[in-house]
């Protein structure tokens, strides 16, 4: 991240960087699916996908719309709650334990505040919005298959957010599979 490089030369003398495995891929035990779709069904499509069995963590870009979502999802009686920078550290923390306790069923997450979530038998991982790096899909599908787990990631992508997926797809050297939801076109 070019941000922490200029951070780390401003502030140390002579920094020393080791790097690990620079070329991050995504889980193997994943499935991984893109639905493309059209913006006027993403509502209603996350709706049925949030319906489905198990914890759901949904990604989105902006604080703002991770609230909508939230608002959208609990008036369809889904328990849900949200993680993002505007929240307090306490609010963070009760909605990351509510959500590996259960009291939560989906928790909807900026990237930047998702950076710690750690939780066991997580079973998918939504993409509402196309992540603006590779490197942010990378980090959000790694939030399921853990621990010989398998996991499953769906990204919904909108006709404008087909060149941010074809950079995630160059960037982790896959095609990912295309996939329909019945009832939607």
């Amino acid at each position: 991240d070019r941000g922490i490089d200029r951070l780390v030369n401003r502030f140390l003398n002579d920094p020393v960087t080791h790097e690990v495995d620079s070329e991050q891929s995504p889980v193997e035990a994943m499935d991984h699916h893109v639905l493309h779709i059209d913006n006027s069904d993403r509502l209603g499509i996350l709706k049925e996908l949030c319906a489905a069995p198990g914890k759901t963590l949904v990604f989105t870009r902006t604080k703002h719309r991770a609230d909508r979502l939230m608002k959208f999802l609990a008036a369809q009686d889904i328990t849900v709650e949200r993680i993002h920078g505007n929240r307090s550290q306490n609010q963070r923390t009760e909605a990351l334990g509510g959500f590996k306790s259960g009291k939560y069923r989906v928790l909807v997450a900026t990237d930047i505040a998702a950076r710690g979530i750690d939780v066991t038998a997580l079973g998918h991982v939504i993409n509402f919005d196309v992540p603006a790096a590779p490197e942010d899909y990378i980090h959000r599908v790694g939030r399921t298959a853990r621990a010989q787990a398998t996991g499953f990631a769906i990204t919904l992508v909108a006709p404008e957010e087909q060149s941010s997926l074809s950079d995630i797809e160059r960037a982790i050297h896959a095609r990912l599979p295309k996939q329909t939801l019945p009832g939607f076109d």
